[in-house]
């Protein structure tokens, strides 16, 4: 009989916490551009986060059959026989409206519908055109975007803003990388669960050349920070400078060195190392006197 630990570790387990917590903090760094930091960052932030817990939760109750097929999931709660499915979806319910309800605190009608499409382009619609083209995840990446913009929505920011669409656009090459990274890194996996792989449609060298483009581009949009008042003060633009030379440097090695599935998830270990630094200078720069 499972103790309480255990059982708590597994529904922790189906919220995938530390990509929820990702997304809360890209919510509170498009809160903190548009506004300064306030209790008034609480809701948005914790509604984000309840959000990617229960969009996470429904997602693996969706996809529990084809997670038994593959290593890197079938470890999972639900393949594994931790958690009862009617139980999985349930709690990923409830996780969804306590994340509606923190965002109703925003007050912001434009907060709410932003936290919908999430839900809809996530569980909606990428969960099953995954399985129809391996190409899903290039439109689907636009759901990247709608943390950061969900935080600056309930900071006051408006639409359209050149620093909101600036920070949208990281966010959204960075998306992309993420996924062909993991991709590279699991291909034979989703093969054998019967996912469209990339690998089967692109030679690794060619898609090694893909990803170093994405790798390029997220770095570009970085760079249009300063451009956009988004990162004024100049110690902040000499890190960022600094930074993005490292990504590019990471991104160049794919095209000189042989990797494995070890070798690309260091790769996608660094873009998001990156993604964090660029949040963190962000936050810096906008709380800075």
């Amino acid at each position: 009989m499972k103790g309480p630990v255990s059982s708590c570790k597994s529904y922790l387990d189906l919220c995938r916490v530390n990509l929820s917590f990702f997304s809360m903090f890209s919510a509170a760094t498009g809160f903190i551009i548009a506004s300064p930091l306030t209790v008034r960052t609480a809701p948005a932030a914790s509604g984000v986060f309840l959000l990617a817990c229960g969009c996470s939760a429904l997602n693996q109750y969706q996809e529990r059959n084809t997670d038994a097929l593959m290593l890197r999931t079938r470890n999972r709660p639900l393949p594994a026989g931790r958690i009862r499915p009617a139980n999985a979806l349930y709690f990923s319910v409830l996780l969804l409206l306590a994340g509606f309800t923190a965002l109703a605190f925003t007050k912001s009608p434009a907060v709410l519908l932003s936290g919908s499409c999430a839900v809809i382009l996530y569980n909606g619609v990428y969960t099953y055109l995954k399985k129809i083209t391996a190409f899903a995840s290039v439109p689907c990446s636009v759901i990247g975007t709608i943390p950061p913009a969900i935080g600056w929505l309930a900071g006051g920011g408006g639409l359209p803003d050149s620093r909101i669409m600036a920070l949208c656009f990281l966010f959204f090459m960075w998306q992309i990388t993420h996924f062909w990274l993991l991709f590279l890194s699991h291909g034979h996996d989703y093969e054998t669960a019967g996912f469209p792989s990339l690998t089967t449609v692109f030679s690794v060298r060619q898609l090694d050349r893909i990803v170093f483009i994405w790798f390029l581009s997220t770095a570009a949009a970085s760079l249009l920070f300063p451009v956009y008042g988004l990162i004024k003060s100049v110690p902040v633009i000499l890190v960022l400078v600094t930074a993005v030379m490292f990504l590019i440097w990471n991104g160049a090695r794919l095209l000189v060195v042989t990797c494995d599935r070890a070798g690309y998830r260091s790769a996608f270990c660094r873009m998001n190392s990156f993604i964090m630094l660029i949040m963190l200078l962000l936050s810096l720069d906008s709380l800075a006197p």
